[in-house]
C-alpha cells in the first residue's frame, strides 16, 4: 500500500512540473536567442538608433579632424597644409629680388597655416550644431551608401553656414599671425612694379576654402576607417549600426 502511494505521489508531482518546466525552458531559449541577436548583430535596428549611430561616427570623425588640424603645425605638417594661392607664386617670384622679401614664401606659407590651425580651434561647436541637424529620414541612405556618403552629406549641407561662420575666424586668426599685414605690403609693392597685372591682397576667402577642405578631408578619412574597421567601432551603438553596414 505505501509502494502505490508513493508511485501516485511522484506520479503527480511529475505531471504538475511538466508545464512549469517547458515554460522555464521556454523562456530560457527566448534568453537565449535574444542574447545571440544582440551579439551577432541581428536585433532589428530603428530609425533613430541608426540616426544615432551615424551622429555619433561623425562626432568622432569631427572631434579627431579637429584635435589633430589644430595642433601645432596640425596643417603644417599634414596632407593639408595649405600652399599660397597661385597667384601669389607670381608675386614672390617677382619680388624674390627686392630686399625684405626674400623669405617671403615660405614665411607666408607657415603663417596662413598657422591660421587655420587657430580657427580649427573654435571650429568643432559649428561642425557638432550641424551634425545635430542630420535627420533620421536620411540617416538609412547614408548608412548603406558609398564609403564617405556621411562626410559628403555633411559637407553639401553644411558648406555655406560653415564658410560664413569660419572666414571671421580665419580672418582674425590671419591678422593674429600678421600674415595679412605681411601679404598687403607684398601686394602693394608688387602692384607698383610696371606691367604687372594687379592682384588681390585678400587671402581670407582662400584660407578658408582651403582650411575646411582639409577638416573635411580628414572626416572622411575616419568615417572611412570606421566603416572599414569594426576593431574601431568603440561603443555598442556603433557595433550594432555599422554591422548593418557590413552584411549589405
Amino acid at each position: 500500500m505505501r509502494t502505490i502511494y508513493s508511485f501516485l505521489l511522484l506520479a503527480t508531482l511529475l505531471f504538475t512540473a511538466a508545464p512549469a518546466q517547458a515554460q522555464f525552458g521556454k523562456l530560457l531559449k527566448q534568453a537565449s536567442d535574444k542574447a545571440e541577436a544582440v551579439l551577432s548583430g541581428k536585433n532589428p535596428l530603428s530609425e533613430e538608433e541608426i540616426g544615432k549611430g551615424l551622429k555619433e561616427a561623425l562626432n568622432q570623425g569631427v572631434d579627431k579632424a579637429v584635435t589633430s588640424l589644430s595642433s601645432v603645425d596640425g596643417y603644417y605638417q599634414s596632407p593639408y597644409k595649405i600652399s599660397l594661392p597661385e597667384e601669389a607664386q607670381t608675386v614672390i617670384k617677382k619680388l624674390s629680388m627686392v630686399p625684405g622679401f626674400g623669405n617671403l614664401e615660405q614665411d607666408l606659407t607657415e603663417r596662413i597655416n598657422k591660421a587655420a590651425e587657430l580657427a580649427a580651434t573654435k571650429a568643432g561647436p559649428i561642425f557638432v550644431d550641424a551634425i545635430k541637424g542630420l535627420t533620421i529620414k536620411d540617416a538609412m541612405n547614408l548608412l548603406l551608401g558609398e564609403q564617405d556618403a556621411a562626410t559628403r552629406y555633411l559637407e553639401s549641407s553644411t558648406s555655406s553656414p560653415l564658410t560664413n561662420e569660419f572666414q571671421p575666424i580665419i580672418r582674425n586668426s590671419l591678422d593674429e599671425v600678421n600674415a595679412n599685414e605681411i601679404w598687403h605690403k607684398a601686394v602693394t609693392a608688387y602692384n607698383k612694379l610696371p606691367f604687372v597685372k594687379k592682384t588681390n591682397p585678400e587671402l581670407d576667402a582662400y584660407v578658408t576654402e582651403r582650411a575646411l577642405s582639409g577638416l573635411f578631408g580628414l572626416v572622411e578619412v575616419k568615417e572611412t576607417e570606421l566603416r572599414k574597421n569594426p576593431a574601431l567601432r568603440n561603443t555598442d551603438l556603433l557595433k550594432r549600426v555599422f554591422a548593418r553596414q557590413d552584411k549589405e
